[in-house]
């Protein structure tokens, strides 16, 4: 089949898909349910059991109204979309549903399957991730290609592939809702698997927003201050001989002299005076000297 590769399918949903293999199709048949076998390559793993039994009591009092979406592969069928609703018809005790028979191609089937799920009931982001990977991988398209069939721009696309990457606890915490798509990113930009698991486990235990987890993110990604330089002089203890000195130079100046030692070899003579005449007093001595 002739494929338009720069086409967005999302367009007004499933139908968009749909259209480009209606030919081949069939509307309004009924098979039996013994027949349809489900989609491997379905992205969506976990199904709210809440809205498969709402759904179930809808098929019970009003059946399948709309068909399923299948494919011929030889006697039996494989399901494209609809899996929610074959559950449910399943549950609710059905023996056959309604089917759309179309000739798709594996690329199609798997296009259909995306749009559904995204469209409809969305997938948990972990859930679309593996599902988009998986299309890019088999079909060796890049994320800019994927992005024009599905009418999404291309940095959102790059951004849940990207899910992936994180250690599987993170990607855990995504998949059980715990932590938002918007916690994930940011978790992405720490640098380190241990950090990002620990970050993490800080947005759970505090119920941290996301613009609080930038916040700490932020914060732990600073450099930590440099130690305060110790201004603080090592104190030489006087020896007799220094001690002398200053008590020398004391009586002949009248005035208070403290000679303090920097080491070995090293140091400051201060010569403390109260008052302006001191002072001319201690230069005048200097120079006559």
């Amino acid at each position: 089949m002739e494929r338009t590769a720069g086409r967005s399918v999302m367009g007004k949903g499933l139908d968009a898909i749909l259209g480009e293999g209606a030919g081949a199709g069939t509307a309004g048949s009924s098979v039996a349910i013994a027949v349809i076998d489900q989609n491997p390559n379905q992205p969506r793993k976990h199904f709210d059991p809440e809205q498969l039994e709402s759904l179930r009591e809808t098929i019970k009092t009003h059946g399948v109204l709309q068909p399923l979406v299948v494919r011929p592969r030889g006697d039996r069928y494989e399901l494209i979309a609809g899996e929610r609703r074959l559950r449910a018809a399943i549950d609710a005790g059905l023996a056959e549903v309604p089917v759309r028979v179309v000739d798709f191609d594996d690329q199609q089937v798997m296009e259909a399957a995306l749009v559904e799920n995204i469209q409809r009931t969305d997938l948990n982001p972990i859930e679309k991730a593996l599902g988009f990977k998986d299309y890019l991988d088999r079909f060796q398209m890049t994320h800019e290609q994927l992005a024009g069939r599905l009418g999404l721009a291309r940095p959102t696309i790059s951004n849940i592939v990207g899910l992936l990457d994180l250690p599987q606890a993170v990607q855990d915490a995504v998949r059980s809702g715990q932590i938002s798509m918007g916690h994930a990113k940011v978790i992405k930009g720490t640098q380190g698997a241990e950090a990002q698991v620990t970050l993490c486990r800080q947005i759970i235990s505090l119920g941290l927003s996301v613009h609080a987890t930038e916040q700490l993110a932020r914060q732990a990604a600073a450099p930590a201050p440099e130690p305060a330089r110790d201004t603080t002089e090592t104190k030489v203890e006087k020896t007799d001989h220094v001690l002398g000195i200053e008590r020398e130079l004391a009586g002949k100046l009248s005035l208070k002299v403290d000679i303090r030692l920097k080491g070995a070899e090293k140091g400051a003579l201060v010569v403390a005076f109260d008052s302006t005449e001191e002072f001319e007093r201690i230069v005048s001595l200097l120079r006559a000297g």
